[in-house]
């Protein structure tokens, strides 16, 4: 699969509004695990990503930083596998058949006077 941009924005802000941009995203990682991004968007981040922290001087009189974070989606299950994990589950939930279980007790005999 090819490689697709999701949602990029550039401007320019404050050193404050950058930090409370940054505070923002940090609060959504640790709150629900998703990052936002324009008007509705959301992606759910994974336990565990791949962190990269990159500085640069781009010329005599800029530099940048890149914060970069990765992860790996997990692989879809096939749709059979799905039916049989499904059918084995709802096989483990049902109770057991009237024929299956131990046979009925018999009716107390009276003792013959």
């Amino acid at each position: 699969m090819a490689r697709m941009d999701i949602y990029e924005d550039a401007r320019t802000v404050s050193r404050a509004d950058l930090a409370g941009w940054l505070r923002q995203l940090a609060n959504q990682l640790e709150s629900d695990g998703r990052v936002y991004y324009g008007a509705a968007g959301a992606v759910a981040v994974a336990d565990e990503v791949r962190c990269e922290l990159e500085i640069e001087r781009e010329s005599e009189t800029e530099l940048s930083v890149e914060i970069e974070f990765s992860w790996t989606l997990p692989a879809p299950v096939k749709a059979a596998e799905q039916e049989t994990a499904a059918a084995t589950d709802d096989e483990a939930d049902e109770e057991p058949k009237a024929e299956e279980s131990a046979e009925e007790p018999k009716a107390e005999e009276k003792p013959k006077a």
